[in-house]
């Protein structure tokens, strides 16, 4: 069984252990120790991570939050590195790997990207198959309420239609640039945009897309 989420996750306590509590991240308003404390309490309070999604658990999530990032950064770090808690249901391989793989590489690009000397990472077919697959079946959601139609292309020309409607415009990039696109992340993505210029700036300016 494939582990890309378990790898994922190292990678994202080993890059925000090196970069610090206080660096940069491509999360507005946010800094390494506020993505290091939203991971923890997305897995380990889910009394307090619904907050995201339903408006009247906001409080509660932002009181958890403060409680988070106020704990020494080394503890962050080791939290993320060990993982849920025993009886939590993440700690099963499938919903882990369902769940986590594009959220923690999602997040270590937020980390990567927002430093000044990021260089592009080397993702092997595998990997980025397993994001594309991850990507066909969010495709829907993720493009709900943008401005324009708008089409995911792989290189290879393999697709999925995020949003149905005129004009639309056609992105094209790898799977794992497609994501951080689709994400919110239009401005750190490696990717091509093809359609009227008119469409393509109202979808930079856009902030519906992402989950």
């Amino acid at each position: 069984m494939s582990t890309f989420a378990k790898r994922e996750r190292l990678l994202l306590a080993d890059l925000l252990e090196t970069v610090g509590p206080e660096a940069g991240t491509l999360c507005e308003g946010w800094r390494t120790r506020d993505l290091a404390a939203h991971v923890i309490v997305r897995e380990r309070r889910p009394d307090a991570a619904g907050g995201t999604l339903i408006k009247q658990l906001a409080p509660r999530l932002e009181k958890v939050m403060a409680e988070y990032t106020a704990k020494p950064y080394e503890e962050l770090i080791q939290l993320i590195r060990t993982g849920p808690p025993r009886f939590s249901p993440f700690q099963l391989k499938q919903v882990d790997e369902a769940a986590n793989t594009v959220e923690f590489y999602v997040h270590t690009e937020d980390v990567r990207r927002a430093q000044p000397d990021w260089t592009p990472r080397e993702l092997d077919p595998v990997f980025q198959d397993a994001l594309w697959s991850r990507l066909e079946r969010m495709a829907r959601l993720m493009g709900r309420g943008v401005p324009t139609g708008l089409v995911l292309r792989r290189p290879d020309g393999q697709t999925a239609v995020a949003h149905r409607g005129t004009p639309v415009v056609t992105v094209t990039g790898e799977p794992s640039e497609l994501l951080m696109f689709a994400y919110g992340r239009q401005r750190a993505a490696r990717v091509d945009l093809d359609g009227e210029a008119d469409a393509i700036d109202r979808l930079h300016e856009s902030r519906q897309l992402g989950i």
